[in-house]
């Protein structure tokens, strides 16, 4: 029979939690020395996976984190395999305690300003990368979008400081109220892409009948030709040009006109306050909250002390770890925003879906047994600095420091709206395996393991 120190085996994270995560195969007899004694494991247990430092009696919470993250539907001995078969999230009771653990950023001098190399826009935001958009007003016009796009693949070799054409198409537009939530959403997400430091310049094409009509998007939005906020910025409907075919020639003179103009952009040093990091997490497993979410908050801290701003959002999966957000509001108003948007998704969920229905197949064999579990690793992305702003989905961020936007878990959805709110760079931390990207803006991976 193998003895050997728990410290060996797992990871336990604060002294008060009632499991350690497995590092490695903790095979069924295994002996491990913890603080409190000897424990035995009583199955095996996979890495990533939960092994209990003490007996649960059903019905009891059971900490991780140093806060609940669910409640044994059993009786839990020590050295038990904790997970799905005897943990579920059960009724949580948190206390919104304002403030509480709001503590002064130790900003960096300016003379110790760090830098990169971005582009300098005309309107005094900076970019990472420098792209033209096609973007599309309604999904009936995105063929034509991407027909354009086509046409520049190998745009580089006659314009070589544009990264590429960018072809910006969804599956609505139509079909919607009219200024209803959907449309409005819709509308801050396209208005924030073309709007984007990363994009130097773009046209918008739609059908014409639609009910995301372009004119008016541009003139709510307040959306212009790139460099000209006097100007309209150009726009093609395939009914009043004469259809698919003609659009696509025309969409295609319009970006020629556009390429020129994009390729005089050129990197400058800028200072890394001009960053606005996004992040977010997709595949999590149980190392998650422990190594890539972690190290990924001690980077948006770090940012932050430089003056940038680091951006936390799906708001779902946050569920069960929202109270901890609060202790970090700087004040009442900042709160107030982001408690509305979880009494709006509880508001959505009831009766139809549920808040609760993270985390999925991956996560759980990667040893992530409840949302609350999950969502108590994903808030450590976030880092520690005070929460200073709570946003709409897509709605431009606008605040320095560290935020708060809402969004969906869904990977993709989540960061098309990061991105329409003017992140220029996105961390995203992965255990399973992510190959999501998201262009314009470049996607750094952080692996758990």
């Amino acid at each position: 029979m193998v003895t050997c120190a728990l410290r060996d085996k797992a990871v336990v994270l604060r002294p008060e939690d009632d499991v350690a995560i497995a590092k490695a195969e903790i095979c069924v007899g295994t002996r491990l020395e913890d603080d409190g004694g000897v424990i035995e494991a009583r199955q095996d247990i996979r890495p990533g996976h939960k092994i209990a430092r003490r007996s649960i009696a059903v019905g009891q919470p059971l900490r991780r984190y140093g806060q609940v993250i669910g409640f044994a539907t059993q009786d839990i001995a020590r050295g038990d395999h904790v997970h799905t078969h005897n943990l579920a999230i059960g009724e949580l009771q948190r206390e919104y305690e304002v403030g509480t653990d709001v503590r002064p950023v130790d900003y960096y001098p300016p003379s110790e300003m760090r830098s990169f190399e971005g582009y300098r826009r005309e309107d005094g935001r900076v970019g990472t990368r420098n792209y033209v958009a096609v973007i599309s007003t309604v999904n009936c016009s995105a063929s034509v979008c991407q027909f354009v796009r086509e046409k520049f693949r190998d745009v580089q070799k006659d314009f070589p400081n544009v990264d590429g054409v960018l072809a910006i198409t969804h599956k609505s537009g139509c079909g919607t109220k009219l200024f209803g939530e959907d449309h409005l959403a819709l509308q801050r997400v396209l208005a924030g892409y073309a709007k984007h430091p990363n994009v130097a310049a773009y046209l918008l094409i739609g059908l014409g009948c639609e009910v995301n009509q372009a004119v008016v998007m541009v003139e709510r939005q307040r959306m212009a030709a790139p460099g000209h906020p006097e100007r309209q910025p150009t726009i093609l409907t395939i009914q009043e040009t004469g259809g698919v075919r003609k659009t696509v020639e025309k969409g295609i003179e319009a970006v020629l006109k556009l390429l020129p103009k994009a390729n005089e952009a050129r990197r400058t040093r800028e200072p890394i306050s001009e960053l606005i990091l996004a992040t977010n997490c997709g595949g999590s497993d149980g190392n998650s909250g422990i190594t890539a979410n972690p190290a990924l908050g001690w980077a948006v801290d770090e940012l932050v002390r430089y003056g940038g701003t680091g951006v936390l959002a799906e708001t779902p999966e946050i569920y069960g770890a929202e109270h901890l957000l609060i202790k970090r509001a700087i004040n009442e108003g900042v709160a107030k925003k982001l408690i509305d948007r979880y009494k709006w998704w509880e508001w959505y969920c009831r009766g139809i879906e549920a808040m609760d229905n993270n985390p999925a197949p991956g996560n759980k064999a990667g040893g992530i047994t409840t949302v609350f579990e999950k969502s108590l690793g994903g808030v450590t992305k976030g880092g520690t600095t005070p929460m200073m702003d709570v946003f709409l989905y897509g709605e431009p961020i606008t605040t320095p420091g560290f935020v708060f936007m809402d969004t969906p878990g869904n990977d993709p959805v989540s960061i098309t709206g990061l991105v329409a709110g003017g992140a220029n760079i996105i961390c995203f931390t992965t255990g399973r395996g992510s190959v999501f990207g998201c262009k314009p803006v470049p996607s750094i991976k952080l692996a758990t393991n």
